[in-house]
């Protein structure tokens, strides 16, 4: 039997470099820790032993019974040492920041984390000792599906675009959507990998939104929680509309009770916020306006709508929405590289844009999402009119249009960008 405290992890042959990566490294020469947070099968256990020289992996019963009776031990290896799933052991968390304290060095450990573990089971957050770096499900440029000959870091420095051929069209948009960003699922049939999505669904609807808090809640509740937010998957919908497309035929849930789903969906990473943006950072905007709420992929909004493929292929209005929900989880891949966020923007004259992406330096730029790329003059026409709200010094770095199924990319006589996603990249 190994010990689980000298486990050396080694290099994976086979593992897919992430755009994390950087992230990691950086974080690692700056700080005692990192803590790798994101949801559960996106890649944070391959990512943390690829960046580790020793690792326990606590959802191993003996590592985990292993580190409840000896915790020092637990942390004991060479560093960096990879504590995987830590919060099923919360105890680990103080002990190691306590050792970052007395050590006083960079890059002692790395813990990964698919769940947030209550707060009285822990009595620091961390600061100053873990850089805490978000992980999300493989973007097209991780997964191959990308040739990402298009760079966001370069439309940053005002980089044109000379044609690129895309791949993507109507029904590859729909395989890509359905299959989802999960490592476990390159390279199986359609059928094998659209199983994994619809599995999560049923992992988080039986166990995990009620061991994330010690709180018991009814499997049928939590399935039309989510059904309800597959339906608004990338709207600005609130807990108003949430709750009476709860009903479904009964009475629809309370407010308190959607609010708590809701956390607690959030508490393991399931759905993602996209917050509104304002242009200063004393305007009130980002804090009255609603943000926009997608399932952290958006296979999993299929897989909670449970749905068919053939279904969805005739649902284009459905179909657009989706799309929305994957432009947003891979530009917030490529933007995490920029130390960056992706936001939406929503104004009083109802100029609404789909994203507004800042990079780490205090540039911004702006992108609409369009399935049909006979929408693209229209998509460009609204980008143009956010630009005229500022002055040159003050304005974007650049304006594009996310497609589906333009054959190319390229930049327009406008100044645009229209770029299919299987051509972007970080």
């Amino acid at each position: 039997m190994n010990d689980p405290v000298s486990r050396n992890t080694g290099i994976n042959p086979d593992y897919l470099p992430r755009v994390v990566d950087s992230v990691i490294e950086d974080h690692l020469s700056a700080f005692g820790g990192v803590h790798i947070v994101g949801c559960k099968w996106c890649g944070k256990s391959w990512t943390g032993d690829r960046h580790s020289r020793s690792s326990i992996f606590l959802d191993s019963p003996e590592e985990r019974s292993f580190a409840r009776v000896n915790p020092r031990g637990a942390l004991e290896g060479e560093e960096p040492r990879l504590v995987d799933e830590w919060q099923d052991v919360p105890e680990l968390w103080d002990m190691a920041r306590h050792n970052i304290d007395r050590a006083n060095r960079s890059g002692m450990y790395i813990f990964t984390g698919s769940s947030v573990p209550p707060i009285d089971l822990t009595s620091h957050s961390g600061v100053g000792r873990f850089a805490t770096v978000k992980m999300r499900p493989m973007s097209l440029f991780e997964s191959g599906d990308s040739n990402g000959a298009v760079s966001l870091s370069k439309l940053f420095e005002g980089e044109r675009i000379k044609d690129v051929s895309s791949e993507l069209d109507y029904e590859r948009t729909l395989d890509l959507i359905i299959r989802g960003g999960w490592p476990a699922g390159l390279g199986k049939d359609k059928k094998a990998a659209s199983m994994i999505p619809k599995q999560y669904i049923e992992t988080i609807t039986e166990s995990d939104i009620s061991r994330v808090d010690g709180v018991r809640r009814n499997p049928a509740t939590v399935r039309r929680v989510l059904r309800s937010l597959a339906r608004n998957n990338a709207t600005l919908a609130g807990t108003k509309v949430l709750r009476s497309d709860t009903a479904e035929g009964d009475e629809p849930l309370s407010n308190v009770t959607v609010i708590n789903y809701l956390d607690a969906l959030r508490k393991v990473y399931v759905i993602d916020e996209q917050e509104s943006w304002a242009p200063s950072s004393r305007s009130k905007t980002r804090m009255v306006t609603s943000p926009k709420r997608h399932f952290v992929d958006p296979s999993l909004a299929v897989a909670a709508l449970n749905v068919g493929r053939d279904n969805l292929y005739k649902d284009a209005e459905t179909l657009g929405f989706l799309f929305e929900s994957l432009c947003y989880r891979d530009v917030s891949v490529y933007a995490s590289k920029l130390y960056g966020k992706v936001f939406h923007y929503r104004d009083k004259h109802n100029l609404e844009i789909d994203q507004v992406i800042e990079d780490g330096k205090g540039r911004w730029g702006a992108a609409e999402v369009k399935m049909g790329f006979l929408d693209t003059d229209d998509a460009a026409e609204n980008l143009l009119r956010l630009r005229g709200k500022f002055s040159d010094e003050t304005g974007p770095s650049f304006l594009m249009v996310l497609s589906a199924t333009s054959k190319y990319a390229y930049t327009r006589t406008d100044g645009v960008h229209v770029v299919p996603l299987d051509t972007l990249g970080p």
